[in-house]
């Protein structure tokens, strides 16, 4: 190509395709933090427009997002033609991903108009439903630039604002993704499926990829066996100011480095690292471990709730556990109270009406097609001028098997005070119910993978209990006496055994998710089956 490029940024500069750095040049390039403070204002400003009355805010993008669908063949089908408002557009269905699928079917055969205006090209394939297929949720060029940019660009520009000392921009950023692997025979040849970091990471702005590593063909190499000695190499010799990714498999990469280098902090290795853009899981079970392998008077942690369906919060201010809803990120929120989850017809109720202290499900309607979409996640008000949240789990992912309604943050919030208690590290875990016998009552069973197992499993699996009846009361009461509920039981897992059973669940990969919680023994049977199988 012999003319410049113009990118599509909310200001104009111009970037040579084709323009590389040379490792020395790495070593003594320039900061473009204070080039690029200006710009990420722009952003936090808009953000915080777009935040003074959201209720305004959320109404006009809303009409929009129907102006803009009502000719779709989703939008023919729900009357989108004659929706004047928020209570017209309530009379329109939830939905999950079970309804929406035929339509993505048509979407991924080729089809244009069809939950979206024009054509979609790429997919995020994401964790199977209940009838065990995998979804593959649209990402359109709408919910790209405006949706998960848009968010990702608001996080740098909070942080900056946070942060006035950062020189973020004056090395590189270590972003770790994913790959295109997909399981769908027969795709058109210009249709692209794969985690949605795959898609973010080849679609990215020419000019982040001067402050990026890895390279592209490495980031989106689909064999992780591979690709992770690749990781650590282009990591190691590199200025690294900033990682992004969850937090569970960048710790993999992180001791790779320390291990490659003979090091036993990553700042010796990058003694410029300042942060860790963190997201998709609980950073409260790893802060520990990475506290153990950084300079924690130099880290800092920026939390992020980005999904395959949209990129939905940032971490509020320093140290705060609560994150803002964005509303400048192209998504219209509503949320169905506790109260609903399970009902025939639940109701929901728009962002604005929400309630601090209450937890609610989660659901979105955006520019990638997904019309009242009960994602399943789950968040906890804080407060609601500005809107702050916290994550609560999933409303697949908790255990209520005898009425003590344990919810992700509970075991998150107790696992990481038994692991400090009882002088231990968990890399990962997963907890079901075991229900009564002719001779026992129910309990809770726990498979944990421990990077540093607690001096006494016993004595740790007591202080888990003890601390888990100290977040949760429902759990406390029936396990009061011994009367309702037996104390929980504690597998340890072999190394790598979560590891291995992702990747025979074809999830192993940059995001990968540990069902941390469930009702039933769908997760948790087939691991400990695996374990077996280690063990002989």
């Amino acid at each position: 190509m012999s003319q410049n490029k113009v990118l599509n940024l909310p200001f104009q500069i111009r970037f040579i395709p084709g323009t590389t750095i040379s490792p020395e040049e790495n070593q003594n390039m320039i900061d473009f933090t204070p080039l690029a403070r200006p710009f990420m204002r722009h952003v936090f400003l808009a953000e915080r427009r777009a935040q003074e009355d959201y209720a305004a805010s959320q109404q006009r993008l809303l009409s929009r997002l129907v102006k803009r669908a009502a000719t779709t063949a989703w939008g023919e089908a729900n009357g989108f033609g004659s929706i004047k408002g928020v209570t017209d557009f309530q009379h329109t269905p939830l939905t999950k991903y079970p309804d929406l699928r035929p339509f993505v079917q048509r979407m991924l055969r080729g089809e244009r108009d069809i939950l979206w205006p024009g054509l979609c090209r790429r997919f995020a394939q994401s964790s199977g439903t209940s009838d065990g297929k995998s979804k593959y949720l649209p990402i359109t060029p709408d919910a790209l630039n405006h949706g998960h940019y848009a968010g990702a660009a608001y996080s740098l520009a909070s942080y900056l604002e946070n942060y006035r000392d950062s020189h973020v921009f004056g090395g590189k950023n270590f972003i770790l993704g994913g790959s295109f692997a997909n399981e769908i025979k027969g795709l058109p040849g210009n249709v692209k499926v794969g985690d949605l970091s795959a898609s973010l990471i080849d679609r990215i702005n020419p000019l982040v990829n001067l402050v990026r590593i890895p390279a592209k063909d490495v980031a989106l190499m689909e064999d992780w066996e591979r690709k992770l000695p690749l990781l650590i190499e282009a990591s190691a010799g590199a200025d690294v100011r900033s990682i992004s990714g969850v937090p569970s498999w960048f710790l993999t990469v992180l001791k790779g480095v320390l291990e490659k280098t003979g090091s036993k902090s990553i700042h010796d290795v990058w003694p410029n690292l300042e942060v860790f853009f963190h997201g998709g899981i609980a950073f409260g079970p790893y802060r520990e471990q990475y506290d153990r392998i950084t300079d924690r008077s130099r880290m800092r942690y920026w939390e992020n709730y980005n999904a395959s369906e949209g990129f939905f919060g940032v971490q509020h201010s320093p140290g705060s556990p609560a994150m803002e809803l964005l509303m400048n990120t192209s998504t219209f929120y509503e949320l169905v109270p506790e109260s609903e989850w399970d009902a025939p017809a639940p109701q929901a109720i728009p962002c604005w009406e929400a309630r601090c202290g209450e937890t609610y499900e989660l659901v979105i309607t955006s520019s990638n097609g997904l019309w009242r979409y009960r994602i399943g996640d789950t968040i906890r008000v804080h407060s609601t001028a500005p809107f702050t949240f916290t994550i609560a789990g999933r409303t697949r992912h908790f255990i209520n098997a005898f009425g003590e309604e344990v919810m992700v943050y509970n075991t998150d919030a107790a696992l990481a005070a038994a692991c400090r208690l009882a002088g231990a590290e968990a890399s990962d875990y997963t907890a079901a119910p075991v229900y009564a016998g002719d001779r026992t009552r129910g309990r809770h069973q726990w498979i944990i993978e421990f990077s540093r197992p607690p001096r006494d499993l016993a004595e740790f699996t007591d202080i888990l209990d003890t601390e888990l009846q100290r977040q949760n009361s429902d759990y406390q009461a029936k396990r009061s006496g011994n009367l309702f509920l037996d104390p929980p039981e504690v597998i340890a897992a072999p190394p790598g055994l979560f590891n291995r059973w992702l990747a025979s669940t074809g999830k192993l990969g940059g995001q990968r998710k540990v069902p941390r919680l469930s009702n039933d023994r769908g997760f948790i049977d087939p691991i400990l089956a695996m374990r077996e199988a280690i063990a002989q």
